[in-house]
């Protein structure tokens, strides 16, 4: 009778042992415990990501090394979905299926910062320039972030109860990827999310405090160009000629009355051309010119309204000086991202028991674009939050200097080692508090 209480005794501590443990792992203590043995080798793949970054389109060795990083902890994982897409698939239990992303494509940009560890990529332009390539926009802080999450939760898959799709995206910049991952079955082949989670790197936000706002974050975006057409000649025989330029140069002052005088002004919107293309010589009138526009708002019928007036007022900057009709082409769609409102304040409590809820700040819409913003038309709900990037005071020494490194110049830089350890951080918190609602 002894040994078998001694044996209930001992079975029963085991059992709570166990209980123990499963509550333990996905703690936030359990996190950063994790984080200080693993933290390491997540900055190292950091600096590789920096030093090796590619354009959109061309993310093959990102996508490999990717694709590598999720194997290499026994999560399933398909290659080349969409072109260079990566999607791995780890199953901790029978609870919601939630996708989390990070894009992978770098920009145009020549790194400017000095660091020891900054990108020397240089890479061949579409109309065959040599450029310098850099991670001016945080993409391998993203994947950084994800990796860790992806090496946490399968080292621990008691700390979640579900399915976790990792999504590594190409083409963010260019707004291609996530639609050609749509197209090649992102939620028909895989587990289809009941909501989606992605963080975005903030270079305005210090370390430890991370935006978050309901609704519309980012912007309608679309890209124009615009070709006027003239008759070329003498520069010493204007009238003889029809000149495009006189055109352009109409048209850029016309283009802003549209957003002044044609929109209700409580809606923001913004028409910039961007780039002005024409004529070769000083003396001689050319025979086009070329515009490159971007065009911004936050809803469907602002954006309509904006993309018609922009192809009427161009017909009548040629009409005007008898010049044959221009072409006007639109490219490079991105609809505006819509946090869902119940996901966000699920994922806001999440991150706030990690971080404090001092440190989970509202933070304004911006007119920048996110093709993230493509699942709403899905079905899907999302959530992106904003991770501040910049040690608190070396941002208040740029902002005091009125120098900030915004986001897409060549001087922008994380402090990656407590930026990333937040990020795993924050975005496990926002998994369990969208999982609890």
């Amino acid at each position: 009778m002894r040994a078998h209480a001694l044996l209930v005794a001992l079975a029963s501590c085991i059992l709570c042992s166990a209980r123990v443990a499963a509550q333990q792992a996905g703690s936030d203590a359990h996190v950063a415990t994790w984080l200080e043995a693993n933290g390491s080798s997540l900055e190292e793949l950091y600096r590789y990501l920096h030093q090796n970054p590619e354009l959109s389109f061309r993310e093959v060795k990102t996508a490999a090394r990717m694709a590598k990083e999720l194997r290499a902890v026994g999560i399933e994982v398909t290659e080349r979905v969409g072109g260079n897409g990566v999607v791995g698939v780890l199953r901790c239990g029978d609870g919601p299926v939630v996708l989390l992303r990070a894009d992978m494509d770098a920009l145009p940009v020549a790194e400017e910062t000095g660091l020891p560890y900054a990108s020397k990529i240089r890479a061949e332009s579409a109309d065959g320039r040599a450029i310098g390539v850099m991670h001016a926009c945080g993409h391998d802080v993203h994947m950084s972030c994800l990796v860790g999450v992806a090496r946490y939760l399968a080292a621990n898959k008691d700390a979640y109860n579900g399915t976790i799709v990792f999504m590594l995206q190409p083409a963010e910049e260019r707004s291609g990827g996530m639609d050609r991952m749509l197209a090649d079955g992102l939620l028909t082949r895989f587990p289809r999310p009941k909501h989606a989670i992605a963080l975005h790197t903030a270079a305005d936000l210090p370390i430890g405090k991370v935006g978050l706002r309901a609704g519309p974050a980012m912007a309608n975006v679309d890209s124009c160009d615009i070709t006027l057409y003239g008759k070329a000649g003498h520069g010493a025989s204007p009238h003889m000629t029809i000149d495009p330029i006189v055109q352009a140069a109409k048209l850029v002052l016309d283009l802003q009355t549209i957003v002044s005088r044609e929109i209700n002004p409580v809606d923001a919107c913004v028409i910039t051309v961007g780039s002005i293309h024409g004529g070769q010589k000083h003396n001689i009138i050319s025979s086009s010119c070329h515009l490159q526009l971007t065009i911004r708002s936050y809803t469907d019928e602002v954006r309509n309204k904006m993309l018609a007036a922009i192809r009427r007022k161009a017909k009548a900057a040629a009409a005007s000086v008898g010049a044959k009709e221009p072409k006007v082409e639109f490219s490079e769609s991105t609809p505006a991202l819509e946090n869902d409102k119940a996901l966000t304040e699920a994922v806001r409590t999440g991150i706030a028991k990690v971080l404090g809820s001092k440190n989970v700040v509202e933070i304004m819409p911006a007119m920048v674009a996110e093709d993230f913003g493509r699942l709403r038309a899905e079905n899907v709900p999302l959530c992106m939050f904003r991770l501040g990037t910049v040690a608190p005071d070396r941002l208040k020494k740029m902002q005091d200097a009125d120098e900030l490194a915004v986001l897409h110049s060549g001087k922008y830089y994380p402090d990656y080692q407590p930026a990333i350890r937040i990020g795993v951080r924050a975005l496990l918190g926002a998994m369990r508090g969208a999982a609890a609602r």
